[in-house]
C-alpha cells in the first residue's frame, strides 16, 4: 500500500531524534493519556455505586404490575397478605373511577379503592356478584378460600358491614361492568349489566354512574407515556431468554461463520452477500406482517386480553407495530431494488477483473474496490487465524457488561418509594380490623420517584453508552495492530511480525493505550450525546412547522443544523481511523 501511511510506519526516528529504529508499529513507546484512565477507573466506580443504589431501592415488577389499597405489589409473594399469582390490578369502586375522569376534578386513579386478583371479574347473568376486600378481622376467611369464592363473602357481612357496602364504602362491592385484563389491569367496559344493575337498585344501593368516563379514565392511565415506557423497560427484563439467544449467541455464531466463508469463499462473498442480506430483509418484513396482524393474528390480544374493539383498533402498541410492518415494507421495496443495482455492478466489475488480470487499474469501480478488500481481507484471516477467534473476547465482555447495565437499569427505573397519597377527597371505607368506617388514611399508594433517580438514570444512560464505545474502540486498536503486523510487509515473512500479533497487540493495549482509548471513546460518547440532544431540538422544530416564526426560532434552527453538522465531521475524525494511529504511533 502506498500513500501517507507508508512512510509513517515504515521508520521512525529514535529517542534522540538522530538514528533510525526499523519496524512495522513503533516499540519505543510509554504510557499515554493516564488522567483519562483514571477517570475511567473512577466513572466505573460510580457505576458500581449507583448500580447498588439500584439494586437496593428498585424492584423491577413494579414497572409491569400495580398497588393496592395497603400499597402491595400484586403479585408480591411477600407482601401481607401474600399476593402469589394475584397479579391483576381491578378498581373495587365505579363511582371513584367516573370521578377520576371527570374534567377539573380533583380525585385522581390512583386514589380509587384498587384490589389484586387473580383474573376480571365479570357480572353474573341472573344475580349481583361481589368483589371484597382482603379477608381480615371477623371474616375467618383464609386467602386460598377467598379465591376459591370468586372474592365474595357479602353472606358474612354484619348488618352495618352490608350497609355501608350498600354506599359503597366496603367491605364488598358489587360488579355492575364487565372487565378485561389490558396490561395486568382490569379494564372496565361501559356497559352495565342490566341484571346486576336491576338487583343493585332493588337491595337499595347509590346511585352507579354509566357513563363512557369510566372506561376512558382507565384506559388513559395505562397507555400514558410513563405507563408505555415502564412496559417497555418490563419486557426487556421478561424477554432476557430471547434477548440471550437471538441477540447473543446466535449472532456470535454467524459472525465466526462469516469469518470462515471470507476465508475459503472470497469469489462467491459478494454473491452471498447480497442473497442473504435481501433473505433477511423479506423475512423481517414478513415478521411484522405476522406480528401487526396482516398474516393470521395479531400478537397483541393474546398478551392483554380481548376488550372492546375501540381500544383495540387504536392500541398505541398495534399502532407501533403496523408502523414498523409499513416501514420494513419500504425498506425491502428499496433494498431488493438496490440489490439489483448492485448485481449488475459486480457482473461489470468482475468481468473488467478477469480483462485486466495481472494489471494496475487505476479508476477501479467501487465493485472492484469491494471484491479486491474481500481477497485482502481473506489472506490476513488465512495468515493471522487468531483473529477468527479473538472477537470471541470482547463480545464475551460486552455480554457480561450489558446483563449487567440491563438489571441494574430495570431496578433503577423502578426505584421510587409506594408512599401513600395526600387526597382531601371522599374516599371513605369500611376497616374490617378498627369495624368501623374510615376516612382518615384512606388515600390510594403511587410510586414517587425523586429528582436524584432521575440524575442516575441518565448517569446509567451515558455509562452504557461510554462503556460500549470504550470495548469497541479496544477491539479496534487490537485488530489493527494485529493486521499491520501482516499487511505491512506485503505478505513477506518478517522477524519482526510476532508468533501470535493478536496477543501481542493485546498487550501493546493494556500497556500503553487504553487511557488514549478511554479519552477517545469519551470524547465520543459526549459528541454523540450532544448530537442527540441537537437532533430531538430539530425534530421539535420540525413537528411544529416547517419554518420557524420569530428570529429566535430560525436562529435557533440553523445553529443546530450547523452544529450537527460539525458533530458530523467530529464523529468521523475521532473513530476507528484515531485508534489506529494509536496502535501505530503510540
Amino acid at each position: 500500500m502506498r500513500g501517507p501511511l507508508g512512510a509513517v510506519i515504515g521508520r521512525y526516528p529514535s529517542s534522540d531524534g538522530t538514528t533510525q529504529i526499523g519496524g512495522i508499529i513503533r516499540h519505543n513507546r510509554k504510557c499515554r493519556d493516564v488522567a483519562f484512565l483514571v477517570i475511567f477507573i473512577a466513572f466505573w466506580v460510580a457505576m458500581i455505586v449507583n448500580s447498588s443504589f439500584g439494586f437496593n431501592q428498585g424492584n423491577p415488577l413494579r414497572l409491569t404490575y400495580g398497588l393496592d389499597y395497603r400499597g402491595n405489589l400484586c403479585g408480591d409473594k411477600h407482601a401481607h397478605p401474600g399476593l402469589s399469582q394475584l397479579e391483576l390490578k381491578y378498581w373495587l369502586n365505579p363511582n371513584q373511577v367516573y370521578q377520576s375522569g371527570v374534567k377539573d376534578s380533583k380525585f385522581i386513579l390512583s386514589n380509587a379503592r384498587s384490589i389484586c386478583l387473580l383474573d376480571c371479574p365479570i357480572p353474573s347473568e341472573d344475580s349481583l356478584n361481589w368483589v371484597c376486600d382482603y379477608p381480615e378481622g371477623d371474616i375467618r376467611l383464609s386467602m386460598n378460600d377467598w379465591i376459591d369464592r370468586n372474592y365474595d363473602y357479602y353472606e358474612f357481612l354484619t348488618p352495618e358491614m352490608r350497609n355501608a357496602s350498600l354506599q359503597l364504602q366496603g367491605p364488598c362491592y358489587p360488579i355492575i361492568f364487565p372487565s378485561v385484563n389490558v396490561y395486568w389491569s382490569c379494564q372496565f367496559i361501559a356497559r352495565a349489566s342490566n341484571t346486576s344493575l336491576r338487583h343493585w337498585q332493588q337491595m337499595g344501593g347509590v346511585n352507579i354512574n354509566e357513563d363512557i368516563l369510566i372506561d376512558k379514565s382507565i384506559h388513559r392511565s395505562i397507555t400514558s407515556r410513563s405507563s408505555v415506557l415502564k412496559r417497555y423497560m418490563a419486557d426487556i427484563g421478561k424477554a432476557w431468554p430471547v434477548l440471550i439467544v437471538c441477540g447473543g449467541l446466535l449472532p456470535l455464531f454467524l459472525s465466526v461463520i462469516w469469518l470462515l466463508m471470507i476465508r475459503h469463499f472470497v469469489a462467491a462473498m459478494p454473491w452471498i452477500t447480497v442473497a442473504l442480506f435481501d433473505i433477511l430483509i423479506i423475512t423481517v418484513t414478513m415478521f411484522y406482517y405476522l406480528k401487526a396482524g396482516w398474516i393470521g393474528n395479531d400478537a397483541i390480544s393474546p398478551i392483554i386480553g380481548e376488550h372492546d374493539p375501540y381500544i383495540h383498533v387504536f392500541g398505541r402498541e398495534l399502532n407501533h407495530l403496523h408502523a414498523a410492518a409499513i416501514l420494513m415494507t419500504f425498506v425491502m421495496v428499496v433494498s431488493i431494488l438496490t440489490s439489483i443495482a448492485i448485481v449488475r455492478r459486480i457482473l461489470m466489475a468482475t468481468s473488467v477483473l478477469k480483462a485486466r488480470k495481472g494489471k494496475i487499474v487505476l479508476s477501479a469501480s467501487r465493485s472492484m474496490q469491494m471484491i479486491q478488500s474481500l481477497k485482502v481481507a481473506a489472506k490476513v484471516i488465512g495468515e493471522v487465524q487468531a483473529l477468527i477467534i479473538f472477537p470471541i473476547i470482547p463480545y464475551a465482555i460486552l455480554a457480561i457488561f450489558y446483563m449487567f447495565w440491563i438489571s441494574a437499569g430495570l431496578h433503577l427505573f423502578s426505584s421510587g418509594q409506594v408512599i401513600q397519597n395526600n387526597c382531601n377527597t371522599n374516599c371513605c371505607a369500611y376497616d374490617l380490623v378498627s369495624k368501623k368506617v374510615n376516612c382518615d388514611r384512606c388515600c390510594g399508594y403511587s410510586i414517587h420517584y425523586t429528582p436524584h433517580i432521575a440524575v442516575a438514570i441518565f448517569f446509567h444512560l451515558f455509562g452504557c453508552y461510554w462503556a460500549t464505545q470504550f470495548f469497541i474502540a479496544c477491539s479496534s486498536t487490537v485488530i489493527a495492530g494485529s493486521v499491520a503486523s501482516y499487511y505491512w510487509t506485503r505478505g513477506e515473512t518478517s522477524p519482526e511480525i510476532p508468533f501470535l500479533p493478536v496477543f501481542a497487540s493485546m498487550k501493546r493495549l493494556i500497556r500503553y493505550s487504553l487511557g488514549s482509548v478511554a479519552l477517545g471513546s469519551l470524547v465520543v460518547s459526549f459528541v454523540e450525546s450532544i448530537r442527540f440532544i441537537l437532533e430531538s431540538i430539530r425534530r421539535k422544530f420540525k413537528v411544529a412547522g416547517t419554518t420557524p416564526g420569530s428570529w429566535f426560532e430560525k436562529m435557533g434552527y440553523h445553529t443546530s443544523q450547523g452544529c450537527l453538522r460539525c458533530v458530523d465531521w467530529t464523529i468521523k475524525s475521532v473513530n476507528r481511523n484515531a485508534y489506529i494511529m494509536v496502535i501505530f504511533l503510540n
